[in-house]
């Protein structure tokens, strides 16, 4: 992957943080200094984060878990869709549904509900019975529940980690990883408070551009992270298929070799009687006769 480098973080404007009014004194150590009232964000550092960051997600990646990209904000809807969409990741463009982390059965109810509107609209039968102000309605619900939750269908479980652009508009969404122990990648400005996130990226998050080179390091390293999981199955796949041939292998010799008989082998025959030498039987009759005679 072609990391960024200082001068496209530099062409982006994610340096340009807010007024020194609005400022959080805890962004302080990523701060470089202060021009004509505006903080400047130290690119270094930032830098710095995004490699930390970047690993981080590469390997929830490779170990096949989700990240949920949250990002309501208006600049950045489009951008977080259509990156994170081609790296098949879930993600919130729209309002934050209150407890999506904390109550997530609820949300897989909704998400179900979805589902069975679809199968009800594929079965014709049952579709053309209802009246069209029935129809009307059920096209609605679902076309709401589309627009809420459609880009997390496919999260069937909590996600391993939090992405969010805009900490403090995403409040609700890192209060709720906060108590469920879920990990918060960020995108923090000079306005925002780093305290309790743990993996700080900071960073303009009002410019589009600097939004979407962040995004698209991150989506990248997630993409990494995915082929290479995916070269580790194969890999697996193709060791247990070498393993197979060869225990088929050894099994076929083991039955040739003992199908084989050996070649030239004499066999014993119990049956065999005895050779018996005439001439020492003879003798033995003569030396009985002579004693019978000497008698």
């Amino acid at each position: 992957m072609a990391k960024a480098q200082f001068e496209d973080l530099l062409k982006a404007g994610v340096h340009f943080g807010h007024l020194k009014r609005k400022w959080n004194p805890n962004m302080a150590p990523y701060i470089f200094m202060e021009k004509n009232g505006i903080h400047i964000i130290d690119l270094q550092k930032t830098l710095v984060k995004m490699d930390k960051a970047a690993g981080a997600l590469k390997q929830i990646a490779k170990s096949g878990r989700k990240v949920l990209f949250v990002a309501t904000k208006k600049q950045a809807k489009q951008i977080v869709s259509d990156l994170v969409s081609a790296v098949n990741m879930p993600y919130v463009t729209e309002r934050w549904p209150g407890g999506m982390l904390t109550n997530f059965p609820t949300i897989r109810k909704a998400v179900k509900k979805m589902s069975s509107i679809d199968k009800l609209v594929k079965d014709q039968s049952n579709w053309n019975n209802l009246s069209k102000r029935e129809k009307l309605q059920i096209t609605r619900q679902r076309a709401k529940l589309e627009k809420m939750l459609g880009s997390i269908a496919d999260l069937t479980r909590l996600p391993a980690a939090l992405f969010v652009v805009d900490v403090m508009k995403e409040k609700i969404a890192v209060r709720e990883a906060q108590r469920l122990g879920i990990p918060v990648f960020a995108m923090v400005d000079t306005n925002s408070d780093p305290e309790n996130i743990d993996f700080v990226i900071p960073a303009n998050d009002d410019a589009s551009d600097s939004i979407k080179l962040i995004i698209g390091e991150m989506c990248e390293a997630v993409r990494e992270g995915l082929g290479e999981r995916k070269a580790e199955r194969e890999k697996e796949m193709a060791d247990k298929k070498d393993q197979k041939t060869k225990s088929k292998k050894s099994a076929a010799k083991k039955e040739t070799s003992a199908s084989e008989k050996p070649e030239n082998e004499p066999e014993a025959d119990d049956d065999e009687t005895p050779v018996v030498d005439k001439k020492s039987n003879n003798k033995a009759k003569v030396v009985e006769k002579d004693d019978k005679e000497s008698k």
